[in-house]
């Protein structure tokens, strides 16, 4: 196992380990890892913006999630090495958790869970650096090009933001997006010659 791997891997094992315990073995769990933005400062619940990328909300959540993660994390990871990786991820984490921090903080009822906004932060920014790579999303048996697919990805973020239920939290898709965008061009800059040379 090549060292450029292992923070990418580490990531989406735990996760979906992590994930899986709560949803079948441990609800407890859940609630424990849950980031509640009026309660963060309140009771010091300070661990949640990292535990609460853990959990995720249904299997659904899950698997859209570490699919997206699976197709675009692990290449990205190999294009800008280990430490870039995760300072993306988290950045995307953070910056996410703060939207929904300023959002909801005099919310006590509001709570909220998944990885979505730093997994979007990796998507996003993959996008940058490879525009030409294509996915194949089953039962839909036609390639689709990754800007296609983000396109689709912040649309079904827009229309569940609109009638969201239960803690999933879709803002932060977009937070996590404008992180991704914004981090390439601060660290890779030329990415977004080849990204327009090569989008058309």
């Amino acid at each position: 196992m090549s060292l450029s791997l292992s923070a990418a891997l580490i990531i989406f094992v735990v996760t979906i380990a992590t994930s899986l315990v709560g949803l079948f073995g441990n609800p407890k769990l859940v609630e424990r890892c849950v980031f509640r933005p009026y309660w963060f400062l309140r009771r010091r619940q300070y661990d949640t913006v990292v535990l609460s990328t853990l959990v995720h909300g249904d299997l659904v959540h899950l698997l859209f999630n570490m699919m997206t993660f699976f197709f675009f994390g692990f290449l990205l990871e190999r294009a800008v090495g280990s430490i870039h990786f995760l300072a993306l991820y988290v950045a995307g984490m953070l910056i996410s958790h703060a939207g929904t921090y300023f959002k909801h903080k005099n919310n006590p009822e509001y709570s909220t869970l998944g990885a979505s906004g730093a997994i979007s932060a990796i998507l996003f920014a993959s996008i940058v650096f490879f525009p030409d790579q294509k996915l194949i999303i089953f039962p839909i048996p036609l390639p689709i090009p990754a800007p296609l697919f983000a396109i689709g990805y912040l649309a079904y973020t827009w229309y569940a933001a609109k009638n969201a239920r239960g803690r999933i939290n879709h803002d932060a898709h977009l937070g996590g997006a404008i992180t991704g965008l914004v981090y390439v061009a601060l660290v890779a800059p030329s990415a977004y010659s080849y990204f327009f040379a090569n989008l058309f």
